[in-house]
């Protein structure tokens, strides 16, 4: 029987590599991301495992868009990786209006989609939820101050699922943040310490290791446990 996973953002950097890495390893990866039609590396990878990656247009910062793909998918999710983030840059003229946009998207949005899938996930033999999260969003780490944004949408998005994983406990839900790593992406910038492959590779290993007594826990990529 084959495993499934859910996973936002996949059409490139850390998305990308997650579906790659599970359809390699025999998963059925539903791999969402916003513009399917201009997603030419995930295409590309969909179309190297046609019989594992089903790719799906999901914009998960429209609330609609992620109730009416829960209604759609009636299979069960062993896995669901909360994964779509944006880093708006907190100098802009529209500091506010980009502020909110980050809160929903890197904050509300993993709740609606734990929410709308949380029956599927619930009906799955793993039974995790796995949200990506960062380093710059603990209070204890931050020692440079800046990133007003991101820092603050990423401090709410681990209170958030520390909230989600007490109740979701209960019914036999892992919930968890995780942090990649200073990563080579589009959004972590070339001079990242680990490239993509390892730090999926890392959290890879994070995912499978976790058990239910680890619901509500911070860690990063190596394994490492993160301070609030």
């Amino acid at each position: 029987m084959s495993k499934n996973l859910l996973i936002t953002g996949a059409n490139r950097g850390l998305g990308l590599e997650f579906t790659k890495q599970y359809a390699e390893a025999g998963w059925r990866v539903i791999a969402c991301c916003r513009n399917p039609e201009s997603a030419e590396a995930l295409n590309l990878v969909a179309s190297a495992y046609s019989e594992s990656i089903t790719v799906y247009q999901l914009d998960v910062g429209n609330f609609e868009q992620v109730d009416t793909l829960s209604k759609t998918l009636t299979e069960p999710i062993d896995l669901l990786i909360n994964n779509a983030g944006i880093y708006p840059d907190s100098n802009s003229h529209d500091l506010y209006e980009n502020w909110l946009n980050a809160f929903r998207i890197n904050s509300l949005a993993p709740f609606k989609v734990a929410q709308a899938f949380e029956a599927h996930v619930k009906k799955g033999q793993f039974k995790k939820i796995i949200n990506i999260t960062s380093k710059m969003g603990s209070i204890a780490d931050n020692t440079s101050g800046g990133s007003y944004i991101y820092r603050s949408s990423k401090t709410a998005l681990n209170m958030i699922i520390k909230s989600l994983s007490i109740e979701l406990a209960p019914k036999g839900i892992t919930t968890i943040v995780l942090h990649p790593g200073w990563v080579q992406t589009d959004m972590g910038g070339p001079n990242g310490l680990i490239n993509v492959q390892q730090s999926v590779s890392g959290m890879r290993n994070v995912i499978e290791a976790i058990t239910l007594a680890d619901s509500g826990k911070f860690y990063a990529y190596d394994g490492k446990e993160i301070p609030w």
